[in-house]
């Protein structure tokens, strides 16, 4: 389905809480009785002291829940600590999660991640969801002006989500559109290294009698040079978001067009093998020509409502669609020797991508005796559909330090995007919550039958592969909370991967393995001291790969990612707010079937992530914040017999804010810059090869003010 209009949907139904009943007097001729009570889904959880992180977040199907009933590790990024970072994107606030490391550069054209270890997104197919639906936003890049919030959950989440679209196991990234609440009239002017201007507006309106119908709008623009060598980048967005709710209907519509045109964008060059890592280029250097390009058109729609029938009982359901039209004239190149020359023969390539989702199911509340009850039923589906072609130009030389320019090409457009996959995934849910002792002991059990379709088709249009399993993902948790703001909690989950299908030189050709299990343990505590959180995880996540053993293709292979999380957050004396924490993974190959790479670290990931962000009022000027951050990454491997190494690297961001008042207008002034030192590095490696250099120093300076 292709989406042709400025308009999308999202919602979540306003919380009705209700009393339990008395238990029974105790009879053993009778059953228990059953009480029925209501809890809708509840409105966003408010912000946590120092307001850059909420104090909760949606766990898929189970909905918003706050942190300390939260038996899972979860960031939550505020719409105001999106406007106070300067984030223009997703992955702009993602990487101050220790947790999270983004796998591609600032002026690259897509957003790929590592969550626990373990890649999102590295196959450019939406891994991101958008008010918990999977198939709706933006499929390469989302920006964030239309974000209230931005949630990261660690952990495999394919009993909460569903199985996501590529088979993400480390975690899920959540964007909650903003939604219509007091009368806001608000615009941005941005400015950036080099030439970069922008702007943003922001509009929310409440009508009707009992203000019941809402509306908000927000717009973007940038246009201009960035800081990269050759590079000019114009984006636009347009976000609709419009809802209506009276005492028990709420529905919400989310629309977004999104737009993004790139002269010279930055790519990812793949490492030969057997070659060491060279020295990293200068940041600023872009090996992309000035005439290769990149163009394309993203649209999203979802509509979302639920209905309280009873006190004690809320339907839902919800249906979204998704397109992406890009065209391109790039290509990736590689790396060849140890003086950084490289080979990249550009195509002219177009893509076609239609993707669709729905749910529908019931939140019921209810006590069985002493035992209170959060039920959920959920059905969901996904489908997607990628269409694509190319035609290759003529291969230039260059080099990653000297990059060399070369004559235009003029490269014909494909004749057709042929349709090269489709995929369905199907889902059936069925979670409970169950509470005792004043919700001081939370159980929460679920099950999920996840089935998987996949097809690949020839350029003719033959079908060349196809993939039919299904497999149950089961979730057991559990939090304590022996004292007034001390929580413990612990949890087994599994994520699903779609299995492999044995290659044709295997003797088992045509095999189809059932979906990969990734399995997660892990045990934490978490501790609200008030206005400030802290958090301690302990964690295992083994995930199963399929090789060649002789002649026979089996699923032998496994990673083992073992971690420890420390994460804090809120505001402490003096005007001091902070966020960040650190992030130690042990990233094993375990099971390879090759002496090579057994027992080796998995690519990408380093041992050490550190993330510590903080700003200060200062007392001697009113109005007036001062913001600085660092983050660190140790040393990680670019190939899994861990003879391309990656050296360690540590950045730090400085800045400040000023609100004043002007012509009776409240104004606030921002400037941050990144990379304040101006480190050339490395800053990651992908499960493919390639190799992402760190972003340059850069300034961005907006002025907002609200007319």
């Amino acid at each position: 389905m292709r989406i042709n209009l400025l308009c999308g949907l999202a919602a979540t139904m306003a919380p009705a809480t209700a009393a339990m009943a008395a238990d029974p007097a105790p009879d053993s001729r009778i059953l228990p009785q059953v009480t029925v009570t209501a809890e809708a889904e509840g409105l966003l959880p408010q912000a946590y002291a120092g307001g850059q992180l909420a104090r909760g977040g949606r766990l898929g199907l189970l909905g918003n829940v706050d942190t300390m009933d939260t038996p899972f590790q979860l960031s939550s990024f505020t719409a105001q600590a999106i406007a106070d970072q300067q984030a223009a994107t997703v992955a702009d606030m993602v990487r101050l999660d220790p947790s999270v490391r983004s796998t591609a550069p600032g002026g690259d054209v897509a957003d790929a991640f590592f969550v626990r270890g373990f890649a999102l997104g590295d196959n450019n197919i939406g891994e991101i969801a958008f008010d918990g639906l999977y198939g709706v936003a933006p499929n390469y890049r989302l920006m964030a002006d239309y974000a209230e919030r931005i949630e990261v959950l660690k952990g495999p989440a394919a009993m909460l989500y569903g199985m996501s679209p590529n088979s993400g196991v480390g975690g899920s990234i959540n964007l909650v559109p903003k939604r219509a609440g007091a009368d806001l009239s608000r615009v941005r002017a941005d400015l950036s290294s080099r030439s970069q201007l922008g702007g943003h507006l922001d509009l929310s309106r409440r009508f009707g009698a009992q203000r019941q119908f809402g509306a908000r709008f927000n717009a973007t623009l940038q246009d201009g040079d960035t800081a990269l060598d050759q590079q000019s980048r114009r984006a636009r967005m347009g976000a609709l978001a419009l809802d209506y709710e009276d005492a028990r209907l709420r529905v919400t519509l989310d629309a977004i067009d999104q737009r993004e045109q790139v002269d010279a964008p930055t790519r990812r060059p793949f490492l030969s093998a057997g070659l060491a890592v060279p020295q990293a280029p200068g940041a600023r250097r872009n090996l992309t020509q000035r005439w290769e390009w990149y163009d394309s058109t993203e649209r999203s729609a979802l509509l979302r409502a639920e209905y309280q029938a009873a006190r004690a009982l809320t339907l839902f359901a919800s249906h979204g669609a998704a397109s992406s039209d890009v065209q391109r004239l790039f290509n990736t190149p590689s790396i060849v020797n140890a003086a950084g020359d490289t080979s990249v023969a550009p195509a002219r390539a177009g893509f076609d991508i239609e993707r669709d989702a729905g749910e529908a199911g019931l939140r019921a509340a209810f006590a069985t005796g002493a035992v209170r009850h959060r039920l959920t039923l959920q059905w969901s589906r996904y489908n997607d559909r990628y269409g694509t072609g190319s035609v290759a130009g003529q291969a230039y030389a260059s080099n990653i330090h000297r990059p060399a320019e070369r004559p235009a090409q003029a490269v014909s457009a494909p004749a057709s995007l042929p349709l090269r996959s489709a995929s369905r995934l199907d889902g059936a849910a069925v979670s409970d919550t169950l509470s005792l002792f004043g919700e001081r002991l939370q159980l929460m059990l679920g099950l999920r039958k996840q089935d998987v379709r996949s097809d690949n088709f020839s350029p003719a249009g033959a079908v060349t592969a196809r993939y039919d399993d299904s497999a149950v993902t089961p979730m057991v948790a559990v939090v304590i909370q022996p004292a007034h703001g001390l929580a413990l909690y612990g949890n087994y989950v599994e994520g699903l991967s779609k299995g492999d299908i044995a290659p044709g030189t295997a003797s088992n050709a045509g095999e189809v393995f059932a979906p990969y299990k990734a399995r997660q343990r892990e045990v934490g505590v978490k501790v609200d001291h008030g206005r400030l959180m802290t958090s301690l995880s302990v964690f295992q996540i083994t995930r199963p790969s399929g090789f060649m053993s002789g002649n026979v293709f089996g699923v032998e292979g496994e990673q083992r990612n073992r971690g420890v999380e420390l994460n804090a957050y809120g505001a402490v004396a003096g005007g001091l707010r902070l966020h960040g924490g650190l992030a130690w993974t042990d990233a094993k190959l375990v099971k390879t079937g090759n002496p090579a790479t057994a027992g080796k670290t998995a690519v990408g990931v380093p041992d050490l992530q550190l993330s510590a962000q903080a700003e200060w009022d200062v007392p001697q000027l009113a109005g007036l914040t001062l913001t600085g951050g660092v983050l660190h990454n140790s040393a990680q491997y670019a190939n899994q017999a861990n003879s391309q190494r990656l050296p360690a690297w540590t950045t730090v961001d400085a800045g400040a804010r000023y609100r004043t008042v002007v012509g009776g207008k409240q104004v606030v002034l921002r400037a941050t810059l990144r990379n304040a030192g101006g480190k050339d590095y490395w800053s990651g490696a992908s499960t493919w090869g390639t190799l992402t250099a760190g972003a340059p120093r850069s300034l961005l300076l907006s002025a907002t003010t609200d007319f």
